[in-house]
This record gives structure tokens, C-alpha cells and sequence, in this order.
């Protein structure tokens, strides 16, 4: 399919890879793979035609067609979004007029039996089965299919695409790649401005398609469920594992460990040559072993370790402001552009450190909710912000919104005040931007790079409220598992956007869906919500509680977020209560049993079998032990009730 030999790319001095060779075959599902700067964005752009590599040869036989997809794109605002996916099938569109033009000659004509007229014949078959292969009539079909499956309603058809955000025009972008059918599909962070239910549906139709993938993600579940094939860039050359990204991860490391003790054993080779050299050099008698070592050491080849990129960001978010118990309660809010609605009847409660998700469909209001909470838009019914917060915000785009002009060093220090100015160039260390590299401008800076300068400007601030809206896009893998990491050990409250699945996992223990113009809180993890629809994607289980909605018109609400705040705050506090007086009567029993065990100890020694202080001491604190467990239990079951 594809085949290069020999490639070389240089940038400046140093090559960003040499005597690169490797094969893309028909069904291939390639992850291509390395650190950030390795290269990826690079190849993509080599094999598809709009660079041009230093060196090498790149086969592509001529009948097969590629489909790239670039991070950023320029896009088109004159058309609506089914007339632009309709470009699609532009070569259909000829085709079928070639088709009609055809048929009408082979009517007009009436020289039946003439070689010609044969000919015709034997073209418009050929021709007419071509356009069938290619989607014939129902490629109308196909365009409404992939664009609902791409997140898109049937009223978003008709709509001008200008009136959609960047992202959503990238998906119109990414569906005019896939309705063309390529024969080798090249897509560099295809996930980046998709939500749950649109990757996983785009990863069936990958799965799926004839089509050879070499993809490049940030998204851990998305490539372990679409490449069967991964490809390294490290060390300036390709490392080619046939298998999925989760066991390239056990081989590489396997590899590495190998390449270690070989490189060991090589470093202490030439050091025992390097001193017998040293130590002979000037002895006549051994000249002709000191040549020997000499050329011996020429001619050894240096073993070279795989990069790897030990400068991980270190990611702490400062400490913060304690906030009170509840830092956002909503009742019965509303939210209506015109007479569509986004939301209503939403009602909420985020305590204190909790870690929650806002997920479900692009358009369903999550950011929409957002912006309440910041007071950005206005809204019906109550919102209530708890006392004593400070938010901190990171907006979808806001790596889009740095001064390009700017260096990285001057971006913080615009910002920057009181003692954090002379800590400037730790703050960038830690975010892997030290030395030189702060003197980078914005504008050269790729994805990734944005978003973690972006997230230094969070940082200047202690928040005891973190509002992250799709934190990791750019992000590469390592960087978001210390994002992950850091919010893990945030002290404060933290309410979090995102379509990943692995970066939500672990991380939230409570997930409010949006969809259907409801908010509905569901208790545990990504994956205990799925579950919990017996749902295999948030499609699924969206429709699955609206069914549910529909059959008892009315929302599934928590008992708490049906209570006023003051019915609400009363209920915490004899939950407190209750809560302090089954602790405590723990407590008096994990004493009374530890001292049984002492005295159990004591009176098994023949010497104290006789000493009536300890029995009775015993026979005492057994009683009141029985006791105490008794009024756990009562105590116990009086907490059950309150908590439900």
C-alpha cells in the first residue's frame, strides 16, 4: 500500500529522523507513537504528500487515494453542513452525469450491432459499476449516517456551517474524509474535538473499514481499540511492534531493559581497551596490542538507548482556600436560547473535594452549565456559589487564546505577580520549558506545548474550585497522566469536562449526565455509569433514561437535590451526628477489645490464673462490650436511614 525506504528529514542540524523504512498494508490499524517533537505531525504530512522529506523514497501505487486530517485545518463558511459533506462525493456526482450522458446515446444511437456502439455498452457497464462501488444513489444515506454517528442532529443539517465553533467544523472535515473511502486513512489527533459517544463511534467505524489507518492520538482506550500495529519514532528511526499499544508498552520497556545491559557491557568493553591503551601506549614491546586495541575500538559501533523523556511535568496545584461545605447547590435551573431549550428542572449539589464529571453529547449544555457557574450567562431558577470560592477556569480553546507573539518566558511573566515573578524560571523548569526553551515564541509552540503553558497560568493563582473544560486535548499521554495525578491530589473541589475515558477513570466519583434537556447525577466512576444503563456507550445510555423519564415523567433526582438549601444543610447536619456517634462507638469498642486481648494474654499465665482483679476486670469490660455493640447496631441503622 505504502512503502518507505530510506527517509531522512532534517530541520537545522540535527535530523529529526534518519534511514527512517517501513510498510503500511492493505488493513493495516497503525498507532504511530514517540514523545512530543519526535516527529508524528511530520510523517503524516511526508506521507500524504504535503512535505517533502530530505532524503528517501515513498511508494504509493497510483490507483490508491489518501484521506489526511490535520490538527488544524482551513475551513469553508459558505455552505451548510450537508451541502460541504456533500463535496464527499464530488467524483459521484461527475460520474453519474457521465453515466446519464451515456445512456442517452446508447438511446439516441441505433446501429445496435456496430463495434461501436458495443464498445458503449461494455464503458457504461464498467462506469455503472464503479459508481455503484463508490455509494451510487445511497451515498445521501451514508452522508446522514456518518454525521449523526459524528455527533450532528438531522435540524444541524440545514444549518450554515459557519455558525458552528472550529470544532465542529473539524468534524465536517473528518466526515468528508471517511465518506470518501480512502484506501490508506491518516489522521493526526482525530479525537481531539469529539465527545464519548462520537469516538466510540468512530472507532467501531474504524474497526470496521477496508480502509488501511495510521493515526496518530493522545487517547490511551481510543488506539487500543482501533490499531492492532504501533510504530515509534525514538532515537531519530521507526520501531516497528505488531501488536496494540498496551502490550507495546510491556515490549518496549522489555527492550529497553535489554539495550541497558547491552550498553553497560559496551561501556565497560571500551573502558578496559581505553586502559590498556593508556597504560601501554609508550611501550615499545606492546605497540602491536595497542594498535590492535586501537582499531578494535574504531570499529565498534555505539550502542544507543532509546530516548525517553525523563523530564515529566511535576504538577502540583498550590494549596488553597478552605470553601464552604457546598460550593455549588443548583435548584431547579433553567436555560433556554430562543425557544430551544438547553436544560431545565437541573437540580445539584457539589460538596466540598468532591471530583465530578460533566458528560454526554456536544450541544447538551455541559459548557452551557459551565457558564452559569461563572456567572458568564444568565439563567432561571437558583444557582448558588458556596462561600469563600475561587474558581479557576480552563477553557476548551484556551490554548488557542495565547498572545502568538509572545515568548514563553514574557506569557508568564505578564501574569505573574508579587514572589512568583523571581520563580518564574522554576515554574517553566518544572513544566519542561526550562533554559533556552523559554525564550521559544508561542506561535512555533506545537499542541501540547500550549496547553501545559495554558496550565501554568492556572497555576499562578491558588483555586479551592477547578473547572477544567476538556483539559487534555494536545495533551500527550504522560502529561495527562500527571494532570490526572494532581487533580487526584487537589484539595479543593474540581468539576471536569472531558470525552476521555482513561483520563475520567479512577479520577471522578460521580458523573452528571447531560442529555435530553436533563442533568442527572449518577454515584462512581466513567465506567459504573456505563454500567449502570447496562450500557456499552453514552448514546445507549442516554436513550436508555430518556425511555426511563418518559415512563415516570419525572426527572431522577437524589432525595437531597429535591430539598431546599436550608431542608438540605438541616439533613447534613444530623447526618454529621450520626455520623460522629457510630465513630465514636467504634472507637470505645476497638479500646475495650484491645484491652480483652491484653487480658486474655495475662490470665493464660498459670501464675495469674488466681488474681480476682483481672477476672472481674474482665468479666467487666465484657459486659460492656456486649453493650457497646448493641449500640452500634442501633446507631448503625439509624446513620442507613438518614443516608438514604
Amino acid at each position: 500500500m505504502i512503502s518507505v525506504e530510506g527517509l531522512k528529514v532534517e530541520f537545522g542540524v540535527k535530523p529529526l529522523f534518519t534511514d527512517v523504512s517501513f510498510v503500511v498494508n492493505d488493513r493495516d490499524r497503525i498507532a504511530l507513537v514517540g514523545k512530543n517533537g519526535a516527529g508524528k505531525s511530520t510523517m503524516l504530512k511526508i506521507l500524504c504528500g504535503l512535505q517533502k522529506p530530505t532524503a528517501g523514497n515513498i511508494a504509493i501505487p497510483n490507483d490508491s487515494t489518501i484521506g489526511y486530517l490535520p490538527q488544524v485545518m482551513k475551513l469553508q463558511d459558505d455552505t451548510t453542513v450537508k451541502e460541504e459533506t456533500r463535496k464527499a462525493f464530488a467524483n459521484n456526482t461527475k460520474l453519474k452525469l457521465r453515466l446519464e450522458k451515456m445512456q442517452q446515446e446508447m438511446t439516441d444511437r441505433t446501429d445496435y450491432e456496430s463495434d461501436s456502439y458495443a464498445d458503449l455498452v461494455d464503458k457504461f457497464s464498467q462506469e455503472h459499476e464503479r459508481y455503484t462501488m463508490l455509494g451510487g444513489e445511497s451515498y445521501e444515506a451514508e452522508i446522514e449516517k456518518t454525521l449523526l454517528g459524528l455527533g450532528f442532529s438531522r435540524e444541524d443539517f440545514e444549518r450554515p456551517t459557519k455558525e458552528f465553533s472550529g470544532g465542529w467544523r473539524m468534524r465536517i472535515e473528518l466526515a468528508k474524509i471517511l465518506l470518501q473511502k480512502p484506501d490508506v486513512l491518516l489522521l493526526d489527533e482525530p479525537t481531539n474535538h469529539l465527545d464519548i459517544e462520537s469516538i466510540q463511534w468512530l472507532e467501531q467505524f474504524l474497526t470496521q473499514s477496508s480502509s488501511a489507518v495510521l493515526l496518530v492520538s493522545h487517547d490511551r482506550a481510543f488506539i487500543n481499540n482501533v490499531t492492532n500495529r504501533t510504530l515509534e519514532l525514538t532515537c531519530r528511526h521507526v520501531e516497528d511492534y505488531r501488536v496494540k499499544y498496551n502490550q507495546y508498552l510491556v515490549l518496549r520497556a522489555e527492550r529497553r531493559e535489554q539495550q541497558l545491559r547491552a550498553y553497560e557491557n559496551q561501556q565497560r568493553e571500551m573502558a578496559d581497551i581505553k586502559s590498556f591503551v593508556d597504560r601501554f601506549r609508550y611501550q615499545a614491546s606492546k605497540a602491536v596490542q595497542v594498535q590492535q586495541r586501537i582499531r578494535q575500538l574504531e570499529k565498534i559501533v555505539p550502542i544507543e538507548v532509546d530516548d525517553v523523556d525523563n523530564s515529566r511535568m511535576h504538577l502540583k496545584f498550590p494549596p488553597c482556600l478552605r470553601s464552604g461545605d457546598y460550593p455549588v447547590i443548583c435548584e431547579d435551573l433553567r436555560k433556554d436560547y430562543g425557544d430551544h431549550t438547553i436544560f431545565s428542572d437541573v437540580n445539584l449539589t457539589i460538596k466540598r473535594g468532591e471530583k465530578i464529571a460533566f458528560v454526554g453529547k456536544n450541544g447538551e449544555g455541559k459548557s452551557t452549565l459551565v457558564k452559569c457557574i461563572m456567572n458568564q450567562i444568565s439563567y432561571t431558577g437558583k444557582l448558588k456559589v458556596g462561600h469563600n470560592i475561587q474558581i479557576g477556569y480552563f477553557a476548551q480553546n484556551q490554548a488557542q487564546l495565547l498572545d502568538e507573539s509572545l515568548s514563553i518566558y514574557d506569557t508568564i511573566d505578564e501574569v505573574a505577580t508579587g514572589d512568583m515573578r523571581l520563580r518564574i524560571n522554576d515554574l517553566l523548569g518544572a513544566f519542561m520549558f526550562g533554559g533556552e526553551i523559554s525564550d521559544k515564541k508561542v506561535k512555533v509552540l506545537s499542541g501540547g506545548e500550549r496547553s501545559r503553558l495554558a496550565m501554568i497560568k492556572l497555576l499562578l493563582e491558588p483555586v479551592n474550585l477547578l473547572i477544567l473544560d476538556e483539559p487534555t486535548n494536545h495533551l500527550d499521554l504522560p502529561s495527562k497522566d500527571v494532570l490526572k495525578e494532581a487533580i487526584k491530589a487537589f484539595d479543593g473541589t474540581a468539576i471536569i469536562v472531558s470525552h476521555d475515558r482513561e483520563f475520567l477513570d479512577g479520577l471522578v466519583d460521580k458523573v452528571y449526565e447531560f442529555g435530553g434537556g436533563k442533568v442527572i447525577e449518577h454515584l462512581g466512576g466513567i465506567y459504573d455509569y456505563l454500567h449502570a444503563h447496562n450500557a456499552e456507550t453514552i448514546h445507549e445510555a442516554i436513550t436508555n433514561a430518556t425511555v426511563q423519564f418518559d415512563a415516570s415523567s419525572k426527572t431522577v433526582e437524589s432525595p437531597a437535590s429535591k430539598m431546599s438549601y436550608a431542608e438540605h444543610k438541616e439533613q447534613q447536619k444530623k447526618l454529621k451526628k450520626a455520623e460522629k456517634k457510630v465513630k465514636d462507638c467504634e472507637t470505645k469498642i476497638a479500646t475495650m477489645e484491645t484491652r480483652i486481648k491484653e487480658l486474655d494474654t495475662l490470665l493464660m499465665n498459670p501464675k495469674n490464673s488466681t488474681n480476682m482483679k483481672l477476672v472481674t476486670e474482665y468479666k467487666s469490660i465484657k459486659d460492656s462490650l456486649d453493650k457497646e455493640n448493641e449500640e452500634w447496631f442501633i446507631l448503625s441503622d439509624a446513620l442507613s436511614e438518614l443516608q438514604k
